[in-house]
């Protein structure tokens, strides 16, 4: 058992509804705790507890933290002792994203604890105007670790067609390399496997179709899942709930669009209220 010394930090008011933002390989969720189940996640998660410390139980672990860095495949529970949670997913293809762990000031069983500017996030998640991009810049810092060109352009093709088969061996190909070479460069650069990186692209593909009105069972099928349950049990396995109960608390999705990544000020993006169909 781990439990890390919080100090004096500053209790987040914040009355803004529950919201999941969505912009090309990031998602960011601020709102309720959600009281998640065990899950194992496809991509680098932040934790930040907004007006108290949690609890992160995983493979032998008991760690009271007010932020963690969960890493892909580990299968863990979340417990917070407050209401108010942001969660920033970090996409692996990111050049800034990978540099989140090194944010951390400590790192326990795989897991990253106490991030360098939590008070900042915090801070930033109690603004009414809360920026989803600013947040993630908070989380990664400026500096930016290089991406084999060859891996960049294999998650721009799965994300750009999530329900393509994008087999291994198929963008081995492309790239020049033999699978197994590739296999090896994907999970070192994108910090993830090929595996759990489609799945990555196919939920946003579904999150971000649903916002825009369409229903589950279209949403799903055209991301790549045989069936809306097919979905839902992969939702829950990654995310640690079902996705109606998401959609069932009144949580806003907002759509970012492309240029994201490079401004996070003066950008275009279109809200749309979710709701259980």
């Amino acid at each position: 058992m781990a439990v890390m010394d919080h100090g004096a930090l500053p209790e987040t008011r914040c009355t803004a509804p529950a919201t999941l933002w969505l912009w090309p390989g990031h998602a960011v969720y601020r709102g309720p705790s959600l009281r998640l189940d065990a899950h194992s996640g496809s991509v680098h998660c932040l934790a930040v507890g907004l007006d108290a410390p949690f609890i992160v139980h995983g493979e032998g672990l008991r760690i009271s933290t007010r932020s963690a860095l969960i890493p892909p495949r580990m299968t863990h529970r979340l417990v917070a002792e407050g209401e108010l949670m942001l969660f920033c997913y970090l996409d692996p293809s990111s050049a800034r994203a990978r540099t989140c762990g090194d944010r951390m000031t400590t790192h326990t069983g795989g897991i990253g604890i106490t991030h360098r500017d939590e008070h900042n996030l915090m801070a930033l998640a109690a603004h009414p105007a809360f920026d989803p991009v600013a947040a993630v810049g908070i989380a990664c810092g400026i500096r930016e670790l290089p991406i084999d060109p060859r891996i960049a352009a294999a998650t721009a093709t799965i994300r750009a067609h999530p329900a393509h088969s994008n087999s291994a061996d198929e963008l081995a190909a492309q790239a020049h390399l033999s699978t197994s070479r590739f296999l090896h460069l994907f999970a070192v650069h994108a910090g993830t496997s090929f595996r759990r990186y489609r799945i990555w692209a196919r939920m946003l593909s579904v999150g971000s179709a649903i916002a825009k009105g369409m229903d589950f069972t279209r949403a799903s099928s055209d991301a790549g899942f045989s069936s809306p349950s097919h979905f839902s049990d992969t939702f829950h396995a990654m995310c640690g709930l079902a996705p109606s109960t998401l959609l069932g608390s009144g949580t806003r999705v907002v759509i970012l669009d492309e240029s994201t990544e490079r401004t996070s000020t003066g950008r275009n993006h279109a809200e749309v209220g979710m709701s259980a169909r």
